[in-house]
């Protein structure tokens, strides 16, 4: 039983019974999750920022950074864990996009995170199932391979599921 931790620009899949894939205190950055059912196949990719082009060296270095590299990069790994390529087979959830460093909305980091992976998704002709985005709060993402169950904790408010 491994408990991955995904940090930021990370990303991890895993079909092994048991393990499960965290990461944590995500502020703007969001976590997005896939799970393909028939494999029983979780993965996991926390992305600090929408577009790669800010910074194309860190995108090829640590495609998670970005929302544009991340998601692919995250499919791939999906891919080699024996997922089909077939998008529309997985499930998929997102966590976090919150302003909780920039209460006035000047930069809009997590909003952008969530439309340019929202808009990325609907090209690929699907979407996020749930999720639980924005607000001013931390959150912590965690995905079980057994249930596939994606529960989400901040501090002082507990945990849910998504």
């Amino acid at each position: 039983m491994t408990k991955t931790i995904v940090g930021i620009g990370g990303l991890a899949a895993t079909n092994t019974p048991g393990d499960s894939i965290r990461t944590l205190a995500l502020g703007s950055c969001i976590a997005v999750v896939l799970l393909h059912p028939r494999t029983r196949t979780v993965g996991m990719v926390h992305i600090a920022l929408p577009n790669s082009s800010t910074n194309i060296k860190k995108s090829q270095s640590k495609p998670g950074s970005f929302v544009d590299t991340g998601i692919p990069a995250l499919i791939k790994i999906m891919q080699e864990n024996g997922c089909d390529n077939n998008i529309k087979s997985f499930r998929i959830k997102i966590a976090g996009g919150a302003s909780v460093l920039d209460p006035n909305n000047v930069f809009n980091i997590g909003k952008n995170n969530l439309i340019v992976a929202k808009n990325l998704l609907w090209s690929l002709g699907t979407g996020a199932v749930s999720e639980d985005t924005g607000e001013n709060i931390s959150r912590n993402v965690e995905v079980e391979v057994d249930t596939g169950k994606v529960t989400i904790s901040s501090a002082g408010r507990g945990s849910w599921k998504i």
